[in-house]
């Protein structure tokens, strides 16, 4: 019997909102929005260390349909970041269905229908549930000894402790990729000692990271809106160039890359140049941004520490060398569990399958949205998602649309559960492992890129295939039930 569709959307991060805004827009509202935190914006409620910045140009960092002309930087801090997904919520009518401090901590399939667990007790049944969880959300704690020995504040960056006040201090950061160099050139003017523990040197890339946007810009884009998009599509046509660098060997990662190794000439002491170098290609890991970073490292209250930890000890952290670094503060820049997805969360399928079961030779998915035996099951930027060469806005937003086909059938009636077959799931994740082949980063460097089993999880493919793969689902790739 044709029926309106009940939703459960898990996470009001970015790809959060653009669900909730896509079925909105589509004429679905019996959806809600549960999410864990106290506000909404995802990672960029929960990372709110000194100088957050996103690595992608603020006109850019936006969705297709919330034009945002007043960014206070061309490359957006992370508090306007949040305002921002808080101001779409609202004028896209979606607040009132978001459910803050509200964390999901199991969902089972059964009788057709999704039922939701959460950590305060309360329940929900679904028709359709979708895991939108973003994949920076769980931090990655090192298993360093004798952490709990330390006579200072010491604390993971996305759990920033806002009591603890750096000015005059001495600061250490265990980590160099992006949080650990934003944190360099932020606390690197206000500490007594700055010191940067570094595992893995990282390719940094000068950027115009802490340019501000022109009041003139801001009055010229608010004046003439049709300009700021034309701004946004020349911006999303341009961002090929990140696709071309990172799919296959060509001209353009090879200048990018000269242009990489050219920025290590910034750095003028030839022992600290040597410690910055890495050993792996350019942009085989996350590509680190800054306009600050080389000139910063190289201020005399900064050091780079390449010794391996021993441990922390109450006055600081002992190297394998025997030294003690003391220090006032620890702070870990030592990212997140990436290929956690919606996990710890206990999701079961159809007979019973949990993810955790069929995950364990490794994630995957179909087209990053769908898991055999879970049915009415959908994952939104879930694995071999485009988090190193496409636009995540647009990912999200097409996967939206993805997903409501599946509601508009349901409510004409035409079916009851959608689950994709395994056949279609294999066949797409061997196109995946063929085409990850000759990406860069599949070059030979270990990054939070890779899951548990060594395996590039990214996509391997332009936003052209996205968008071709995304625009309807394939019939013969599910099986229904009416």
């Amino acid at each position: 019997m044709a029926r309106e569709p009940k939703v459960v959307i898990i996470g009001a991060g970015m790809s959060g909102i653009a669900i909730a805004v896509t079925l909105k827009k589509a004429g679905f509202h019996d959806f809600t929005v549960l999410e864990k935190g106290s506000r909404v914006g995802g990672v960029w409620h929960w990372n709110t260390y000194p100088g957050l910045t996103c690595d992608v140009p603020s006109l850019l960092y936006r969705y297709t349909f919330a034009g945002k002309p007043d960014w206070s930087h061309f490359f957006a801090k992370g508090p306007d970041i949040q305002r921002y997904h808080e101001d779409v919520a609202r004028e896209h009518d979606v607040t009132g269905h978001i459910r803050l401090n509200t964390e999901v901590t199991g969902a089972r399939f059964e009788n057709e229908r999704w039922h939701v667990e959460t950590a305060g007790g309360d329940r929900f049944e679904a028709d359709f549930l979708v895991a939108a969880t973003g994949i920076l959300h769980h931090p990655r704690v090192p298993d360093i000894p004798g952490m709990a020995d330390f006579d200072g504040p010491l604390f993971h960056t996305a759990r920033w402790d806002h009591r603890v006040d750096p000015r005059g201090k001495r600061v250490a950061v265990i980590g160099t990729g992006s949080t650990g160099v934003q944190l360099t050139t932020a606390l690197q003017p206000i500490a007594k000692q700055f010191s940067l523990f570094q595992r893995t040197a990282q390719w940094v890339i000068p950027a115009p990271t802490r340019l501000p946007q022109p009041a003139a810009l801001t009055a010229l884009l608010r004046q003439a809106p049709w300009l700021n998009q034309a701004i946004f599509d020349a911006s999303l046509r341009a961002s090929r160039v990140l696709t071309d660098i990172t799919l296959a060997p060509g001209p353009a990662r090879t200048l990018a890359q000269a242009y990489a190794r050219a920025s290590l000439r910034l750095i003028r002491d030839r022992r600290l140049r040597a410690k910055l170098t890495p050993d792996y290609e350019p942009f085989c890991k996350r590509q680190v941004v800054s306009g600050e970073f080389h000139r910063a490292v190289q201020r005399k209250n900064v050091s780079v520490v390449t010794e391996e930890i021993e441990r922390i000890v109450p006055e600081g952290i002992r190297t394998a060398d025997g030294t003690v670094h003391e220090f006032d503060v620890i702070a870990l820049a030592t990212g997140f569990q990436a290929h956690n997805y919606m996990r710890p969360m206990r999701l079961t399928g159809r007979d019973g399958t949990t993810i955790d079961e069929a995950w364990e030779n490794g994630t995957f998915a179909y087209r990053m949205t769908a898991i055999p035996g879970f049915p009415n099951f959908f994952t939104v930027l879930g694995p071999n998602s485009p988090i190193g060469s496409v636009h995540l806005q647009y990912t999200a937003e097409h996967t939206g649309r993805y997903i409501v086909s599946f509601l508009r059938r349901f409510r004409r009636g035409e079916l009851t559960t959608a689950e994709v077959t395994e056949t279609a799931t294999k066949e797409f994740n061997e196109q995946v492992r063929t085409a990850i082949g000759p990406t860069v980063w599949n070059t030979g460097c270990q990054s939070w890129y890779l899951d548990d089993s060594g395996t590039v999880d990214l996509w391997p493919f332009d936003r052209k295939t996205l968008t071709r793969m995304l625009r309807e689902p394939d019939p013969e790739h599910y099986t229904v039930t009416v």
